[in-house]
């Protein structure tokens, strides 16, 4: 049927920025620091996207295991001022230790542990400072294009609907909502079934005796219990469809993150499967606590601090834009004039129907084993951010030009920052004079990234130790 109803009119501002999560969180605060006017649209009531509402709450992607930085920028810099504060913690790895509770290899790229609680404060501090407007509860439902440019997001809130009028706007919604009402050519899932990666439901514990469950990793060298995890399926007490265990220490002694249950079949587009993911999810984390109670070793005391509201959706909607980045690229090193940051992140993109495999890895208890190489790092073109047919839209995070199973390097926290920052900084040439991304100077715009300390050439990036040129 054709509804028809007169909305109000807001701003305009320079920038809107729809998706209040790692890449947009960075965009805001880079286009913020260009001197534009910013408004920041969160569909929840808080920032940091799936590591705050998610509980995914490790920054990944962004530093090697020596803890040398991959990503520089905004992410290097929040990182530091949030340990600085307590909101996270920047693990230094004692070489002579082959397990670790923040990843358990040591050779696993080694993420930021996060406390999400005060992290939604920190980054709210963050904008409030830089002078982002926020607009939390809003998400964006559609959008006005006129001769190839977005002049409207149009925002559904408590109030009804709005039409947020800019210059341009960032979609980093994860889900290409704003691209998606604006007509860009979307790819959803695997392209040739549509079918997308299963999604998780994070739950934090606390109460885990450290010692116990790494003295059972380092005795059995098995940090995801996959013959345990065996026993007890040929025993009928474990009956989930994945085969593997996964938890990391937070910022506190004895708190852990799981993120081991894996739920099939969510699209995550659609709110009613997303309602029935996470219903089916709540059960399943009570139901895999006993379990872990009785039988995983640390475990015994284990009790529940916070189940995340949300889904752990890997994938949905990405953009599908006049370039690509493909699998052949990263297995070939290929090298971009218009890289603006690089991801330190191996395959991985669950199998849609066996959410223990990754299509393009072995993941055996020694470690990763590759079926297609790549090499150790991810670039970010410029160009995986700009969708086709408007002019002033920039996509940023896990919904970019990509092939499906590089979203596995890319669609982590960290590179999502890095993208975010440059997208920021590149709607002051865009807003200012009007020109389309497309034809954003990318010299410039890396010379200005490089001037915020971000790594954007391939000479700049750490030598990284060999023993984990596997992944």
């Amino acid at each position: 049927m054709k509804y028809s109803k007169d909305i109000r009119e807001q701003g305009p501002y320079d920038v809107v920025v729809c998706g209040g999560g790692p890449a947009g969180c960075a965009a805001a605060l880079s286009a913020r620091r260009e001197g534009l006017s910013v408004l920041l649209v969160e569909s929840t009531g808080q920032l940091g996207g799936m590591a705050v509402n998610g509980l995914v709450s490790q920054w990944l992607g962004g530093r090697t295991q020596e803890g040398e930085w991959v990503v520089g920028g905004l992410f290097r810099s929040l990182s530091e001022e949030a340990e600085s504060l307590g909101c996270a913690l920047i693990p230094r790895l004692d070489p002579s230790r082959k397990y670790h509770p923040f990843g358990w290899f040591n050779w696993f790229i080694h993420g930021v542990p996060l406390d999400p609680f005060r992290m939604s404060l920190f980054l709210d501090e963050k904008m409030c400072s830089a002078g982002v407007q926020v607009l939390f509860f809003s998400r964006c439902v559609d959008a006005l294009v006129s001769e190839g440019r977005i002049t409207h997001a149009i925002l559904s809130g408590p109030s009804g609907l709005a039409a947020i009028r800019a210059k341009v706007f960032i979609d980093a919604t994860g889900d290409a909502e704003l691209a998606s009402a604006a007509g860009c050519t979307i790819v959803k899932g695997r392209e040739e079934d549509g079918k997308m990666a299963p999604s998780s439901l994070i739950f934090h514990v606390y109460d885990v005796d450290t010692s116990d469950l790494t003295k059972a990793i380092e005795e059995n060298h098995d940090p995801k219990f996959r013959d345990l995890i065996a026993s007890l399926r040929e025993k009928g007490i474990w009956n989930y469809p994945y085969d593997i265990f996964i938890c990391t220490r937070l910022t506190q002694e004895g708190e852990y993150f799981v993120n081991t249950i894996r739920l099939v079949g969510v699209d995550g587009t659609d709110p009613f499967s997303l309602s029935d993911g996470i219903m089916r999810g709540r059960k399943e984390v009570y139901s895999l606590l006993e379990i872990l109670r009785k039988y995983f070793p640390g475990f015994a005391d284990a009790k529940i601090k916070a189940i995340a509201p949300l889904l752990g959706v890997r994938e949905t909607r990405r953009i599908k834009g006049d370039f690509v980045l493909k699998v052949e690229d990263l297995q070939n090193d290929a090298v971009f004039d218009d890289t603006i940051g690089f991801s330190m992140y191996g395959w991985d993109l669950p199998d849609p129907d066996r959410p223990s495999v990754q299509p393009f890895v072995n993941d055996e208890k020694t470690g990763f084993k590759p079926k297609v190489k790549k090499g150790l790092y991810t670039p970010l073109p410029f160009r995986i951010m700009i969708p086709d047919k408007v002019t002033n839209l920039l996509c940023a995070g896990r919904i970019v030009s990509v092939e499906g199973q590089v979203l596995g390097p890319v669609r982590v926290m960290a590179p999502c920052m890095a993208m975010g920052e440059a997208a920021g900084m590149a709607c002051l040439e865009s807003a200012s004079q009007g020109r389309p991304f497309y034809e954003v100077d990318f010299y410039q715009l890396k010379k200005g990234l490089k001037n915020h300390g971000c790594i954007v050439d391939v000479e700049d990036l750490p030598v990284i130790n060999p023993r984990i040129d596997q992944i």
